[in-house]
């Protein structure tokens, strides 16, 4: 019988990728409570390993440390919750190193079993975590600039992709029996680029979004006015206003490139469904991409949302941290369907050698 799945190896690194996209949800909640740069440098905060940082302390280190005033100024205080907020994201950060080093030991140990791919992968995931750090390091650096924003989010998708990855190896070389892997060879070789492109064009979209979010300190988010129909889906009560702003500016490359988006996902998923009919194989590809169109339709109302229901000077910002864990899932569902490609069309190749998929070849 086979065991309970937190009792199987593979259930180290599906832990991982929820620890993962924890981290990423509470580096959403820095922003949404302007707490970016609470942390004037790194890894200490105010020159301390703590958060209860009071105001004469905070303004004791601006003095001592005149090259660390961030662009809200000297007098600017932070709150104890935003300085929490920061600290603890940094705090969630080394406590995930330590099971990201044991996923390399153990790996490495088990590479008879599971394969050199995935002992590689555990690897990756560590390296992926020093340049996640080293990331988080020109974040503080920049005083959280839009570009460095954008690189985090990026890298932190990237490091939960890998880890995604080996999961879903370990799984396979345990042998599990998902219906992807009896994908019909023709339905691989007719949608694997698709399958490719959707997940680009997904990616592409979620570092606008990081982008437009973080410009400007986030004012950009009222450029278009707010409330239905002049806020959203219009831009200043029009569908194509004057780009003169620089604000409006990126507001429209980010709602136009989620047009874009729609119309990729669209597209291709209509392709991959006429002949979707076949095996199960074929359908389950199909459903993922499914899945994934479907988070793309829910995180353009969630973020139509976000203006709709806003006032001026005032907007519902747990939308903004709801569009962006439905933007990092569908990103993460769009990665799952490319890595199901992968693995289909490796099942292809080792039955032609006749090697049944999960058993290491003699």
């Amino acid at each position: 019988m086979e065991p309970s799945w937190w009792r199987r190896p593979s259930a180290l690194p599906l832990l991982l990728v929820a620890m993962a996209l924890l981290i990423v949800v509470v580096g959403g909640s820095i922003r949404i409570n302007d707490a970016g740069e609470s942390c004037p440098e790194w890894p200490t905060c105010f020159g301390t390993w703590h958060f209860n940082v009071s105001d004469d302390e905070q303004a004791a280190y601006w003095a001592a440390n005149p090259d660390q005033i961030d662009s809200r100024g000297e007098d600017h205080r932070y709150t104890t919750f935003q300085i929490f907020v920061e600290w603890f994201h940094r705090l969630l950060v080394g406590i995930i190193a330590v099971p990201i080093l044991w996923n390399v030991v153990a790996t490495r140990r088990s590479r008879p079993v599971y394969g050199e791919a995935v002992a590689g992968a555990a690897v990756f995931s560590a390296v992926m975590l020093f340049i996640q750090a080293t990331a988080g390091y020109i974040t503080v650096r920049f005083d959280n600039a839009d570009w460095t924003v954008a690189l985090h989010l990026s890298l932190a998708c990237i490091f939960a992709s890998g880890l995604l990855w080996q999961y879903m190896a370990m799984r396979i070389r345990e042998g599990v029996h998902w219906p992807f892997l009896q994908t019909t060879k023709a339905y691989l070789e007719a949608h694997t680029k698709r399958v490719y492109n959707m997940t680009a064009a997904v990616g592409v979209l979620l570092v606008l979004g990081a982008w437009v979010s973080s410009s400007a300190g986030g004012q950009y988010n009222q450029s278009c006015s707010v409330g239905f129909p002049n806020g959203w889906p219009k831009c200043q009560g029009s569908f194509l206003p004057s780009l003169d702003g620089p604000g409006i500016f990126i507001q429209m490359i980010h709602r136009f490139g989620a047009l874009v988006v729609g119309l990729i996902l669209v597209l291709n998923l209509s392709n991959m469904r006429m002949d979707a009919y076949e095996t199960k194989g074929n359908q389950a590809l199909l459903r993922s991409a499914e899945i994934t169109t479907g988070l793309w339709v829910l995180n353009v109302i969630v973020g139509g949302s976000y203006i709709v229901f806003a006032k001026v000077g005032d907007f519902p910002e747990w939308l903004s941290l709801l569009h962006l864990v439905v933007g990092v899932t569908a990103f993460l569902s769009a990665v799952y369907s490319t890595f199901c490609v992968r693995f289909a069309r490796a099942a292809w190749a080792e039955a032609k050698t006749a090697v049944p998929l999960g058993v290491e070849s003699e």
